[in-house]
């Protein structure tokens, strides 16, 4: 007689980078229970919240401050479920049974799981349909291939005109040494720099270059890439990116990583990651499991189940 699947909430607002964090770990969490449903929550920008049709929780796992405020209410609400939360609370720790936040937030409590970098969606199965979903434009692009992931500007970081004329400079390197590319930018990429890489990237057909536009095919980027560069500001992309254990470089741009510093030296102390600033190479390294690590502590810290759960 089966069990009854245990209900994991995923609780977030609507930016997709705070999404990733909440719905990553509850779906690492659901593999190692191996009978579990993940059901989405949104916290809207206007701050009505969207429940799901299951509609009480087992395991609650948030991300962002507007989480981090609902947590309050729904603890009332859902007094047998056991709360997580993703990142550092800020002096709201025994708000959750559980945190998980990145090493180089130095949270140090007694509830609070350290792990390198955020969690993330990226997993062996969801590259394998990503790399399936595109096969006929993978397969346009000959080998080797570089997947190259734009960010933009944030509290750390600017990119100067210096900045891009560096970046323009160091993907021209890649096509010239003989890589496919497959060039991502985002919604923080500054629209001269998008702009520019157009203009000199997009008739080659070596490069594919997206833009926003139509289906991501950021899995399938990763999933195909025999490298991948990754600009400095964006950290979670360069976690996503260990997790393949291919190359990954960093891209510099113009500021003071400040606490990343410390996430940085945690990558390419693993092995994964190298600053490019020359000719690129090719190494090997164990792919990073951080996600599937915190989540397997999540379900042996919280007295979890599993039931026919992935190893």
């Amino acid at each position: 007689m089966g069990t009854t699947p245990k209900v994991i909430w995923a609780v977030a607002d609507t930016r997709r980078g705070v999404e990733n964090q909440a719905v990553g770990l509850a779906e690492a969490v659901a593999r190692q229970l191996g009978n579990a449903v993940v059901a989405r929550v949104t916290i809207r920008d206007d701050g009505f919240v969207t429940l799901p049709e299951l509609d009480t929780p087992d395991v609650w796992i948030g991300c962002g401050r507007p989480a981090l405020k609902l947590a309050r209410r729904h603890r009332k609400i859902f007094p047998a479920a056991r709360f997580v939360y993703v990142q550092d609370p800020r002096n709201h720790y025994d708000r959750f049974d559980l945190i998980v936040a990145p090493g180089h937030d130095r949270v140090r409590k007694a509830n609070a799981i350290s792990m390198i970098g955020s969690p993330h969606r990226v997993s062996p199965d969801r590259l394998a349909e990503g790399k399936a979903a595109f096969a006929k434009e993978l397969a346009a692009l000959p080998a080797p291939r570089a997947a190259v992931l734009i960010g933009g500007p944030n509290k750390r970081f600017k990119v100067t005109p210096e900045v891009s004329a560096n970046l323009e400079a160091r993907i021209g390197d890649l096509l010239d040494a003989g890589y496919s590319l497959m060039l991502s930018v985002s919604r923080r990429t500054p629209e001269a720099l998008t702009k520019a890489l157009k203009a000199r990237f997009d008739g080659d057909k070596r490069v594919w270059l997206f833009d926003g536009m139509g289906e991501n095919p950021y899995f399938a980027f990763l999933a195909a890439a025999d490298l991948i560069c990754v600009t400095e500001d964006s950290t979670n992309m360069l976690v996503e990116a260990a997790s393949t254990g291919r190359p990954v470089y960093s891209l510099p741009l113009d500021g003071d990583p400040g606490k990343f510093s410390r996430l940085y030296g945690a990558l390419e102390a693993h092995g994964a990651l190298r600053p490019l600033l020359g000719p690129v190479e090719s190494w090997t390294y164990p792919p990073l499991d951080a996600t599937a690590q915190a989540a397997r502590e999540v379900v042996l810290r919280l007295g979890l189940e599993p039931q026919g759960a992935a190893a």
